[in-house]
C-alpha cells in the first residue's frame, strides 16, 4: 500500500485547506493510500517536515500556500530523495498553482494527484536556496511577505492591493546590472522578476507561449524607471497589454543569471522574504522536481 504525506499549512488562505482535509484525506484513502497529516506551524517547518519524511513515503502533497509548497520543494531536494510532490492550492493568490493548472476546487486537485501523472520541471536556485516560481525585487514586492495573515483570510487578494498602495510613496529605482550567459543588462528599475510562471503576483501575466516550465530557462521581466508621468503611463499601459517588446522592459530567457545590486535591497521568493546581496548568482536547476498534476 502506497503511503502519502500531507503537509498543510492550516493558516493558509482563508483556512480551506483545513475545512477541506477530510474530504482530501477520502479521496487518498479511497484510491487505496495510507495517509498521514503533519501541519506547518512556523516559517520553515514545510522544509523541515519534508527533508525528515522524504525518505519513509511513496508521495508528499502540500496543502497551502505558494510559500508552503516552496517549503516542500527545498526539503524534498535537500533529502535527496527521487519523490513526487502534489500541491493543492490553499493560499491567497496560488500563482503557481495557476501556472501548473491545478483545479481550484481541492478535492478535484487531490483527485487529479491521485492519478499519478507526472510532470517533471525546473526550480530556481537563488545564492543557493530554491525557489519554486519566482524571484522578484521592487515596487509592491514587499506586500507579500508583509500582509498580516489576519487581512489576507479577510480580503483575499485585495489585501495584497491595499498593501502595496501604502507602499507608493516609498518606491524607488533600483540601480542593478544583470550579466547571462550571452548578454549583459544594466539601468535603473522599479521592478523585476525572474520567474518560471505564467502568473506573478496574481496581476501580472506572462504569455502561455513565452513560459515552458521544463526548458531550462527563465523569463525574466525588469521595468526600467521611468523619467516622467508620461512614461510612467507608458509602462502601465505596456504591462496591462503584456506588450513586453516595449522599449521601457526588458524582456528575455536566461538560464544562469548573475546579479549585481545594493545589498541592502531586500527580494521575495515565492512570496517569501530573502535578504539581497551585492552579487546575486541565480540558476535554473533543470527538471529538478516530480510534480503530480
Amino acid at each position: 500500500m502506497k503511503k502519502i504525506l500531507i503537509i498543510i499549512n492550516p493558516k493558509a488562505g482563508k483556512e480551506e485547506g483545513s475545512r477541506n482535509l477530510a474530504y482530501i484525506i477520502d479521496v487518498f484513502c479511497r484510491r487505496g493510500y495510507r495517509v498521514a497529516v503533519e501541519t506547518t506551524a512556523a516559517r520553515g517547518d514545510g522544509t523541515e517536515i519534508a527533508k525528515r519524511e522524504a525518505g519513509n513515503f511513496d508521495t508528499l502533497v502540500a496543502i497551502g500556500g505558494d510559500g508552503t509548497f516552496n517549503e516542500v520543494v527545498e526539503g524534498v531536494l535537500l533529502s535527496g530523495k527521487d519523490i513526487p510532490i502534489g500541491y493543492i492550492p490553499a493560499g491567497t493568490t496560488n500563482d503557481f498553482g495557476a501556472s501548473l493548472g491545478i483545479p481550484s476546487d481541492m478535492v478535484k486537485a487531490a483527485e487529479k494527484i491521485a492519478e499519478e501523472k507526472v510532470r517533471v520541471i525546473d526550480i530556481g536556485s537563488f545564492n543557493g536556496r530554491y525557489f519554486s516560481y519566482v524571484a522578484s525585487f521592487g515596487a509592491f514586492t514587499k506586500a507579500s511577505y508583509e500582509t498580516p495573515q489576519s487581512a489576507k483570510n479577510a480580503l483575499g487578494h485585495l489585501a495584497y492591493i491595499l498593501e502595496g498602495i501604502k507602499d507608493i510613496p516609498s518606491i524607488r529605482a533600483e540601480r542593478l546590472s544583470f550579466k547571462t550567459e550571452d548578454r549583459e543588462y544594466s539601468g535603473k528599475y522599479l521592478f523585476g522578476a525572474v520567474s518560471n510562471s505564467t502568473s506573478i503576483g496574481g496581476i501580472l501575466t506572462l504569455p502561455d507561449d513565452e513560459v515552458d516550465m521544463g526548458d531550462g530557462k527563465f523569463e525574466v521581466l525588469l521595468v526600467k524607471a521611468p523619467s516622467n508621468l508620461i512614461e510612467l503611463n507608458q509602462i502601465i499601459l505596456a504591462i496591462t497589454t503584456r506588450d513586453f517588446k516595449s522599449s521601457h522592459l526588458e524582456f528575455f530567457s536566461a538560464s544562469e543569471i548573475t546579479v549585481e545590486a545594493d545589498p541592502e535591497m531586500p527580494w521575495t521568493l515565492d512570496g517569501e522574504y530573502q535578504a539581497g546581496s551585492d552579487v546575486i548568482h541565480i540558476e535554473n536547476v533543470h527538471k529538478a522536481v516530480k510534480i503530480l498534476l
